[in-house]
């Protein structure tokens, strides 16, 4: 399904829930009298609803767990656009948001005080997998329901949906497009710059790179970042070139800010031309690396369905609704544990040549942020 078409379903879903809506402006009247709004509303108070956590009766409160910052999109595109749905569907919902810094006792603190503070759902970006299940099996004794957004938590039955992309497509999609770029020679010498290997996804991202790259090109050193950082990323690279004597024909980078780090470190070292490099996330930093040359692609996540779908959910969930079927169309995804139902989107492989038609034609970012002076003369050569 496309991104757009999703968008389209679920603008249909808000419109019947404001047809619905027990959380609308007249909330706790009498279209919800029989459903016991002052408790909050009959599914919510049996999942741990505000009303019966000393919260204000019939006020739904999400809580939206955020894993870290260095990565922009969380503060810049999730959380903006999850709040927005939300508050579109539910006015008088309560959206609890917090940003764990990619620390993992932070973020099952931040849960906590979540469900003290009357969560009746939680909407959990983890931080790791290990913790983010002790955070889902809390919320499950307390009967509340659980989303696991952008990264599956394995090992628990307490995950009630997923909200994603395929994340194994994702990297072999970078895997694809750098053996493109680098014209499927098989001698061609290749750095791996994965992902934290404490984040489920990163691991899922390797697999699938793996998949495409594994006998058609040589990885001659790998690395898994922790925490995603991109400074530490920098450091694998230089310790990669020294080893290397400088000689890498590729890099696989899991995210933008891998690919900036590593893309630093062969600057340093005064590599010219820089060889491609993949990326993840369409940063606005990573969208103007490709422009110049630096970067050789990233992969665009439509952001905005994916935290409006989860949002989608989690109102459902808060309200005591049914969540519609049609939204994971029966689509599961095996934690090890149970099979999750799950929301799946479609990524896209993005680069110089159709920039235009993906990440500005979705304003994901617009021509004027991303054409700033400096970039000026790259955007007129690509036709921006």
């Amino acid at each position: 399904m496309t991104t757009k078409a999703f968008s389209g379903r679920l603008a249909a879903w808000a419109l019947s829930a404001f047809a619905l809506s027990a959380c609308s402006q007249q909330q706790g009247g009498a279209a919800e009298g029989d459903k016991g709004a002052a408790a909050g509303s009959k599914g919510a108070g049996d999942k741990g609803a505000a009303g019966d956590k000393g919260g204000k009766a019939g006020v739904a409160k999400i809580a939206l767990l955020l894993p870290e910052s260095k990565t922009a999109r969380y503060e810049s595109k999730d959380r903006p656009f999850f709040e927005a749905k939300v508050k579109a569907l539910c006015p008088d919902c309560q959206v609890l948001a917090s940003n764990a810094n990619q620390d993992a006792s932070q973020q099952q603190a931040q849960a906590e005080a979540a469900l003290t503070n009357g969560a009746s759902v939680l909407v959990l970006d983890a931080v790791d997998s290990a913790s983010a299940a002790v955070i889902a099996n809390k919320a499950k004794a307390q009967k509340v329901p659980v989303i696991a957004y952008d990264r599956l938590v394995p090992g628990t039955d307490a995950i009630d949906y997923y909200v994603s992309f395929d994340n194994e497509a994702v990297g072999r999609l970078q895997g694809e497009s750098l053996l493109k770029a680098l014209n499927n020679r098989p001698t061609a010498r290749v750095v791996m710059i994965n992902g934290a290997a404490t984040d489920n996804n990163g691991l899922t991202f390797k697999k699938g790179a793996h998949s495409a790259l594994d006998g058609k090109v040589q990885v001659v050193k790998e690395y898994d970042t922790p925490d995603w950082s991109p400074d530490k990323a920098q450091d694998q690279m230089t310790q990669a070139l020294t080893a290397l004597n400088n000689q890498v024909d590729g890099v696989y980078a899991a995210n933008d800010g891998t690919a900036g780090g590593a893309i630093a470190a062969m600057k340093a070292a005064g590599i010219k031309p820089l060889p491609p490099v993949t990326g993840q996330d369409a940063e606005l930093a990573a969208v103007q690396r490709i422009l110049v040359g630096e970067q050789y692609m990233t992969v665009y996540k439509a952001i905005k369905p994916q935290a409006e779908a989860a949002a989608v959910i989690a109102y459902h969930l808060a309200t005591g609704k049914p969540v519609p079927t049609d939204l994971t169309g029966g689509k599961t995804v095996n934690n090890g544990t149970k099979d999750v139902p799950s929301v799946l989107l479609v990524p896209l492989a993005v680069t110089k040549e159709n920039l235009k038609d993906t990440v500005i034609a979705d304003a994901f970012w617009t021509q004027e942020q991303i054409c700033t002076a400096q970039y000026a003369e790259a955007c007129k050569s690509a036709g921006l």
